[in-house]
């Protein structure tokens, strides 16, 4: 049941909010987030890009500040993990399951917050929340997905509903939104602490980049993922069959033919595997793809640098929490797949670096299960503010200085909504060793979800000794008990959580069966 959080409660909570003062010495926060740029392109986790990526910036934050090695979304598709950074909530709290709705701008966040408790508050890029932004001194923001050359942004002296409104601003994406981040913050007053939400679009396909990257890997071939070549659910004894490749491949066939189209634009064009049998034609969009994107991920980390010289030049750094991120993870041909959505690591996994030198030590990384939930109650913190009450989630700040409560969680709960017959609708539960899914298969009346209903199905991976989730290893009965107490926690999971699908009897149905109360 969706449940906003309306302004009237708001003015409660910030009334006794810190105010504002000259000396304030609170700290600035600049959290980046990037669209779909996996951990594996980040050059700072372990995979096969780690010596391809252009990452100096990245690589600069990591080595004076913290890299977090498990932070997860809890619903690995764009809107809803946008909107959980934000709210602190869970996408059956804050009611934004699928790509289709948006946050009302009454409701609570983070952004909300920081400004009526003091701050001054920017949110410039991707928005991708469908109604006008609130909570921000100023935006500057893509109307839905933007385009990558020339994009079009909206404040709110010129913002429409939906796609209208906003104006031309002439370059490539990712420079734009770099260029006004600086220019925001050399233009501010400077007597308050600032949280500027720097959004890119980048590295969303069509995965466009800009000319000075044009050569990048231009006479190589990649290194491929030792899956790639996984053509059925048999590969791994999955139990849907997912999507592959060759869907990718087909977008930018049609791209050829219709150049008008979204992915008309995209890099490579004309593309085509006529005449290539199944290994040559996946080589061949993976190649293209896998390129395209750490290009695309390269122009991001040319405005990263941009801001943390403005931060030095303007002695700023040591003051300011710099914080880098992705919405989610994404397949980069693992399992032969391409998009996200799924709990499988690729697409779980949001990569994380966070800088602060005057509390988190240089060069760590941090084990600890972190969710993107967490992130509004860290800001809060940041903040001097206490804890929201409609938030889910839990600052993280003493873990960052190596002081990780002894209540930490040991285990996260994710679920996806959009349910497809190739990518069913999904929850499950992970911990530090093992991962349970559960394919409930279900749309549930969920905007754009298909109505045709799939079989409910388990799967369930060790990993540490599978990390690359090549076996469901469900029916293997040495995981028996593991299982069995899993599903245990699973169920408590959901309770905690609020998430437990009184409203549905085709869900009590299936739930009866499959992961019954006794």
């Amino acid at each position: 049941m969706k449940k906003t959080i309306l302004f009237f409660p708001l003015l409660l909570i910030l009334t006794s909010c810190k105010p504002t003062t000259i000396n304030d010495d609170r700290p600035n926060i600049v959290f980046i987030l990037s669209d779909d740029h996996t951990s594996q392109a980040w050059g700072i986790y372990d995979s096969i890009y780690r010596d391809f990526a252009k990452n100096d910036n990245i690589k600069r934050l990591a080595a004076e500040g913290a890299v977090l090695d498990n932070a997860f979304c809890t619903n690995s598709i764009c809107v809803p993990s946008r909107a959980s950074i934000l709210t602190g909530q869970y996408s059956h709290r804050n009611g934004i399951y699928t790509l289709s709705e948006g946050l009302n701008p009454d409701s609570l966040h983070i952004g909300k917050l920081l400004q009526t408790a003091g701050y001054e508050t920017a949110i410039i890029g991707k928005w991708h929340l469908k109604q006008q932004p609130s909570g921000f001194d100023h935006f500057l923001v893509l109307p839905g997905q933007g385009r990558y050359d020339d994009p079009i942004l909206k404040t709110a002296a010129d913002w429409e509903d939906k796609n209208q409104g906003g104006k031309v601003y002439p370059g490539y994406s990712a420079d734009v939104i770099g260029d006004h981040s600086v220019q925001w913050l050399q233009e501010r007053t400077g007597e308050q602490p600032f949280m500027l939400m720097m959004h890119f679009k980048a590295t969303h396909g069509p995965f466009e980049y800009p000319e000075r990257h044009a050569t990048l890997y231009q006479d190589i071939d990649l290194p491929e993922p030792a899956s790639l070549y996984n053509f059925s659910k048999a590969g791994n004894n999955r139990t849907f069959p997912g999507q592959f490749l060759e869907e990718l491949g087909r977008r930018m066939v049609y791209g050829t033919a219709n150049p008008q189209s979204y992915w008309g634009s995209a890099p490579g064009l004309p593309f085509s595997t006529e005449g290539l049998d199944s290994i040559a034609a996946r080589k061949k969009i993976y190649q293209l793809f896998a390129k395209n994107l750490l290009r695309t991920g390269a122009a991001i980390d040319d405005n990263i640098g941009k801001v943390l010289d403005y931060l030095d030049e303007a002695g700023l750094a040591e003051n300011t929490v710099v914080i880098y991120t992705s919405d989610q993870g994404y397949f980069m041909g693992e399992h032969g797949f391409f998009d996200k959505r799924l709990m499988y690591e690729e697409s779980l996994r949001m990569p994380f670096v966070i800088r602060y030198p005057k509390e988190i030590p240089a060069g760590q990384r941090l084990a600890d299960i972190i969710l993107n939930v967490d992130f509004p109650l860290l800001f809060a913190d940041y903040a001097n503010l206490p804890p929201p009450n409609s938030m889910q989630g839990r600052s993280f700040r003493a873990n960052l200085q190596g002081h990780t409560p002894t209540d930490w969680r040991q285990q996260m709960y994710y679920r996806y909504w959009l349910h497809e017959q190739i990518r069913p609708a999904h929850f499950g539960i992970r911990n530090q060793r093992y991962k349970l899914i559960f394919y409930y298969g279900q749309g549930l009346d969920k905007p754009a979800a298909s109505t045709t209903p799939t079989l409910p199905t388990w799967e369930f991976f060790d990993l540490q000794n599978d990390p690359q989730e090549m076996h469901n290893a469900y029916e293997d009965s040495t995981y028996h008990q593991v299982i069995v107490d899993m599903k245990g926690q699973l169920k408590q999971l959901r309770q905690e959580l609020g998430d437990t699908d009184l409203d549905s009897e085709a869900m009590q149905t299936i739930l009866s069966e499959h992961l019954p109360q006794q």
